[in-house]
């Protein structure tokens, strides 16, 4: 078996894969389209960009994977296997490669979704993927941003405090460390008469616009608020628009159903680890302490954890 990168020799065999991929990073694929439409291939190639591109092969099998890691993140994402149904034997050594990429950019995880049906939902968990969380896949009905005043925003700076304090009160502390904010003030925020009530992080393609939404049960953004929070933008009203609800906010799902919204299924969102951090122990003697003459701490370093 061989498990090598993507090189232009392999761009005229693409078109035998479009067809059945199966897509690992849903926010990208329903709003970009096909990973392996002709308007992603160049991508595939800028050596600038975190996005690696695999061939795991053998016995005239092939499997192809992609993992990403974007701008100002922490955890990388793989984006799809292709051909879904190669995922057998092929699959194992293709993801093991794929995160060992990431982990060279720095990743400290990768994250993948995947419905909980799906065949690649036990080889992930077989090369060390563990489900943190589930997730629905929303699509807004049409008529939802035709009318309503906005009470949304763009993000500022000073409403990042906030932003940050719905974080910590919605999303599980073991989640935090993957579920990260950005480290600059982003998306749109939501202020009623009593302040900020809700965050909104989205990712826009011509396909569609992936609303990724952070809002605590009492809020009054939602759903009332929700045709203004879609017709912010003239360009996402002649888009599909989608809500990802993650398991840590089913309540959303209510709402949006007697909103006329469409289910998707439910998908594992997974992750899997690629670093640690410790802290090396250090022995102050006692006279030491009382003259005020400890040595520093030891420097936090991070230890690749065992592939």
């Amino acid at each position: 078996m061989t498990v090598r990168s993507l090189d232009l020799l392999d761009l005229p065999f693409l078109s035998h894969y479009r067809q059945d991929v199966l897509p690992l990073d849903s926010a990208r694929a329903l709003t970009r389209g096909n990973p392996l439409g002709a308007t992603a291939l160049l991508s595939y190639l800028n050596p600038r960009r975190n996005l690696y591109t695999a061939v795991a092969s053998e016995d005239g099998a092939s499997l192809m994977g992609q993992v990403i890691l974007n701008e100002g993140e922490t955890s990388a994402r793989l984006v799809f296997l292709a051909p879904g149904e190669e995922i057998n034997g092929l699959t194992l050594p293709l993801l093991d490669h794929l995160t060992r990429q990431a982990g060279e950019w720095g990743a400290l995880h990768v994250l993948a979704e995947v419905d909980e049906d799906s065949p690649a939902f036990k080889s992930l968990r077989q090369a060390g993927f563990a489900m943190y969380a589930w997730q629905r896949v929303w699509k807004l009905p049409a008529f939802i941003g035709q009318s309503g005043q906005s009470a949304w925003r763009t993000a500022q700076e000073t409403d990042w405090p906030a932003v940050q304090s719905l974080h910590v009160q919605i999303i599980p502390a073991l989640l935090q460390p993957v579920e990260n904010l950005p480290r600059q003030a982003s998306g749109l925020v939501c202020c009623v008469e009593n302040g900020l009530q809700a965050h909104v992080l989205f990712n826009s393609g011509p396909q569609g616009v992936w609303l990724q939404p952070l809002i605590p049960p009492d809020s009054a953004c939602f759903p009332e608020q929700l045709p203004g929070l879609v017709s912010t933008s003239n360009a996402w009203k002649k888009r599909t628009v989608y809500v990802c609800v993650r398991s840590y906010q089913a309540w959303l799902e209510s709402p949006l159903e007697d909103l006329g919204a469409e289910a998707g299924p439910r998908q594992a969102v997974m992750v899997k680890r690629l670093a640690k951090v410790i802290k090396d122990p250090q022995v102050i003697p006692a006279m030491e302490k009382v003259l005020g003459k400890a040595k520093p701490a030891a420097p936090v370093r991070r230890i690749e954890s065992e592939k």
